[in-house]
């Protein structure tokens, strides 16, 4: 809090002293808090994006050398081996749920599980990714587009790619959605793929109830495959609830 203080404190000394004429003191002060409070930000943002970066490259380096190809990464580029680890790993992730599929001839498998998939293995240490947000958000999805189809009166209506849409399911794909992504901030575990699912839902795909069960075996699965790559790879991937992702500052000087 003081060095919060401090940083407004100086902020507005150099707002007095670069004052244009003809500005008022409030303008000048305001003007200058909002270009220290952009360039912070910047910082933040690339500060993370670093970090992301280099969490990233340890799964990957990681995982190869659990494997015995660690030299891969001397042979090829950066970006290669970022991209050919991102084919594989999703190629196995998504093959090895969609033949549980074929085996039972169970939904184990659904777009948004691709997305899911996705953002497990490329940020895996982000809030989002964590198996609480993970499951919690697309239990949500699945189940605010359960509500949605029961409230319009479509659960047992053909799917809008076999009757098209009406608009009683518009008025599902939107209050299933809307409610999504409500609950998710209001219980604070944010998951993005998981208004896909409430869609999913809503527009008919997978409208029964018995269904979800199955829908969520499908993300622990996949849940349990990331936590056994992002532990091979030496992360501290979490049991349930990741913490916040909070940026090393980077010294940078400021633009003032």
């Amino acid at each position: 809090m003081a060095l919060a203080l401090a940083k407004v404190r100086n902020a507005a000394r150099k707002a007095l002293k670069t004052c244009p004429k003809g500005l008022s003191l409030k303008a000048g002060i305001a003007n200058r808090l909002n270009q220290r409070f952009r360039w912070e930000n910047q910082v933040t943002e690339g500060s993370m994006g670093i970090r992301n970066e280099r969490l990233r490259w340890q799964l990957v380096s990681g995982v190869l050398r659990k494997l015995h190809l660690e030299r891969l990464t001397e042979r090829y580029s950066h970006r290669a081996v970022m991209a050919g680890f991102s084919f594989v790993n999703g190629t196995i992730s998504i093959a090895l749920i969609s033949f549980l599929a074929l085996l039972t001839q169970e939904a184990f498998i659904f777009p948004s599980l691709g997305a899911t998939a996705f953002i497990l293995f490329h940020v895996p240490m982000a809030q989002a990714a964590s198996p609480r947000n993970t499951l919690c958000g697309h239990l949500i999805g699945a189940l605010m587009g359960f509500a949605s189809l029961y409230l319009f009166g479509l659960y047992d209506a053909p799917s809008a790619m076999a009757d098209g849409v009406n608009l009683a399911r518009v008025g599902a794909a939107a209050v299933s959605l809307g409610a999504t992504g409500f609950l998710m901030v209001w219980f604070r575990v944010p998951h993005p793929p998981a208004g896909a699912t409430a869609l999913i839902v809503s527009l008919g795909l997978m409208h029964q109830i018995e269904q979800l069960p199955v829908l969520m075996a499908g993300v622990l699965l996949l849940l349990i495959k990331a936590f056994v790559f992002n532990r091979l790879a030496g992360l501290a991937y979490p049991v349930w609830s990741g913490r916040s992702s909070r940026a090393t500052p980077v010294s940078t000087p400021d633009p003032a």
